[in-house]
């Protein structure tokens, strides 16, 4: 047996919910405590904690991250009505994603897992799509009202003066629903840096897309602060490496991601970025298949995995039926998480555990050894469908020749 690898600065381990979670522990379990002296600051993020802590624990993680620097997170559910029914909730608790990202006012960066033998659905995509996530605002720090009959609904701004500005919404004759949203110049600003920063050290062309002509004060600042921390700050910098930044309508960039061969990172607003992030990783295989780290202003890293809790793969284990769930994302949180760790400790057999056990996952792919969202993808290769605990053996396979 290898001497476990020695760490000198926790990890924040963020738990999550259902599926994930137990693949959380198989993942520990098998991969990462076999080969590494682990310390972690424990949170308990799943729901029935956080209704016990009325959500108090998700703060206290997003506090830790900052103190630590580096975090990894499962998974976990953000509830709606029926969740509310199903875990017995005195609330319907925020989504934690949400929460630690207006806490950290960082940006998340997601990036398809390519192998050779799965082919994009986009035919013309050659190479991978970054999608950058602004993290803070939008409909994920929203207020909404039911409105119950005829009334004038407004939004009301009252400054440090006491003056009041107000706009009148709609008048409504019946019942409906309203919602208010907000977001910050910092953040954005923030959100615009780290984009063009991101893109400099990636050497990608930088493309941002709003929906301006509709939402003429709201994005267009998006769009306004884009143009000027550009022009300011970044402008020389991106002729010099030959890369590009360019600003188009986001029906006009769907339109050209479509028509792309890839290989560039697109900027999209919190909610945009939630769905687009979706619609590349499927089409680049599966939504398993993504990396997803946020990165703060201050170089604080949260990696996580782009999906789910999965379900309903998770009421099939709870009957003691064998599940074949795609566990890389969340390898890659936990291998992304180490390496930063490493880089910023200084520890470099940190740094070469986690690419080797990244290597391993994409060697064991591609010898045609996948749990079964992939089998029916893979293309050239004779394939072995397996259920995640035998998936994750063979990856230690791989990994302890790397490693021997």
């Amino acid at each position: 047996m290898m001497e476990k690898i020695k760490m000198t600065t926790p990890l924040v381990e963020m738990d999550g919910d259902e599926m994930t979670r137990v693949l959380w522990k198989m993942i520990k379990d098998e991969l990462i405590l076999p080969y590494v002296d682990l310390k972690t600051e424990y949170y308990d993020l799943g729901l029935p904690e956080r209704e016990r802590t009325k959500d108090a624990v998700t703060h206290a993680a997003a506090e830790a991250n900052k103190k630590y620097k580096v975090a990894v997170k499962c998974a976990t559910i953000t509830p709606n009505a029926q969740r509310v029914t199903e875990y017995n909730l005195t609330e319907m608790w925020k989504s934690p994603n949400g929460t630690i990202r207006a806490a950290l006012d960082g940006t998340v960066f997601r990036a398809p897992i390519l192998i050779d033998c799965v082919k994009p659905s986009v035919r013309t995509w050659k190479k991978p799509i970054t999608i950058a996530r602004h993290a803070y605002g939008d409909v994920y720090k929203n207020t909404e009202f039911r409105v119950p009959g005829a009334g004038k609904a407004e939004i009301v701004f009252t400054d440090a003066d006491g003056k009041e500005t107000r706009q009148t919404i709609f008048d409504f004759k019946d019942a409906g629903v309203i919602q208010g949203m907000h977001n910050k110049d910092s953040s954005i600003r923030s959100f615009a840096h780290a984009c063009f920063q991101f893109a400099l050290s990636t050497k990608q062309d930088l493309w941002f897309s709003t929906k301006d002509t509709i939402s003429k004060t709201y994005d267009h600042t998006f769009k306004d602060i884009f143009a000027e921390v550009y022009e300011s700050d970044y402008k020389a910098a991106f002729e010099e490496a030959g890369i590009t930044y360019f600003y188009t309508l986001i029906d006009d960039a769907v339109a050209r991601v479509i028509r792309s061969e890839g290989g560039f990172i697109w900027a999209c607003k919190n909610y945009d970025g939630d769905v687009m992030s979706d619609m590349v990783s499927t089409a680049f295989g599966s939504l398993a298949m993504m990396t997803s780290v946020l990165v703060s202003p201050d170089g604080c890293y949260e990696y996580e995995a782009a999906h789910g809790t999965v379900t309903r793969h998770y009421y099939r284990y709870l009957k003691g039926e064998e599940t074949s769930t795609n566990p890389i994302a969340t390898i890659f949180a936990w291998s992304g998480a180490l390496r930063k760790r490493g880089e910023l400790d200084g520890i470099d057999a940190l740094m070469t555990y986690a690419d080797a056990l990244e290597a391993a996952c994409i060697e064991t792919l591609e010898s045609g050894i996948m749990t079964k969202d992939l089998v029916s993808l893979a293309e050239g290769i004779e394939t072995k469908a397996v259920n995640s605990a035998e998936f994750l053996r063979a990856i230690r396979e791989n990994l302890d020749k790397k490693l021997a």
